[in-house]
């Protein structure tokens, strides 16, 4: 297993134990993302350190949000904030 299916493995663990929810490729049939409003766009990299993927989890929790996976990538959409984690 590469190391980004390890990092995706890894996200739906965390995304599972917090209860977080979290839609993918299996739900949805198209998904896109207008930044037309985006103010600020926050990218988190996944470097094999955990506390990454925490953090970014983190915000779903305290904002009461769902996490979007798009391929590989996964984001979290506030206001006119988008927040991206990603593995490097």
């Amino acid at each position: 297993m590469g190391k980004s299916e390890l990092f995706i493995k890894r996200v739906y663990d965390i995304v599972n134990e917090l209860k977080i929810p979290l839609i993918d490729e299996k739900v949805y049939e198209k998904v896109k993302f207008s930044t037309k409003s985006t103010i600020v766009t926050i990218i988190f990299s996944f470097l094999d350190e955990e506390s990454i993927i925490r953090g970014f989890l983190g915000l779903a929790d305290f904002f009461h949000t769902i996490v979007i996976k798009k391929k590989d990538k996964f984001y979290i959409l506030i206001n006119s904030a988008l927040f991206r984690l990603e593995c490097k």
